[in-house]
């Protein structure tokens, strides 16, 4: 049985390009709660997404963050 690369190579390249928009979508949606500029944050997680390993932590890097204290009405 012989192991086509041309098949893998093909499986890697849409892997990736299957990551990029999750990662950045990901990155937004917590990068809402955690910074004031969540598109920054989504770029950012999107380049990272062409190596998922650094992708995965930088998600987990900007779910530990603290949020940003929501300024409310009533607040002093």
């Amino acid at each position: 049985m012989s192991i086509n690369l041309t098949l893998f190579g093909e499986f890697l390249t849409f892997f990736i390009l299957f990551c990029i928009p999750i990662f950045a979508l990901i990155s937004y949606k917590i990068g809402k709660r955690k910074s004031t500029s969540p598109g920054v944050l989504a770029f950012v997680g999107g380049c990272l997404a062409l190596f998922p390993l650094f992708g995965l932590i930088y998600i987990a890097v900007l779910a530990l963050r603290k949020d940003l204290r929501e300024r409310g009405d009533y607040s002093h």
